[in-house]
């Protein structure tokens, strides 16, 4: 899949567990697993805003496109 998801790697250079950002973005730690591994169908833009602003990164620092 050409579509690279760094969303793990975000959360390490911020230190960040995956369950605090899922309570404080609102969403079940289950499907923020989901999104980490790449296996989500789509991801809603109030859902990445949410995520972007905790993590005070832009879009393109988490999801990536390789040819």
């Amino acid at each position: 899949m050409p579509i690279i998801i760094n969303l793990d790697v975000m959360l390490a250079k911020r230190k960040i567990k995956s369950k605090d950002l899922a309570d404080t973005i609102g969403i079940t730690p289950a499907n923020l697993s989901i999104l980490k591994t790449g296996r989500a169908k789509g991801i809603r833009f109030e859902t990445l805003e949410a995520i972007c602003k905790a993590l005070e990164c832009k879009p393109g620092d988490i999801i990536d496109y390789v040819d």
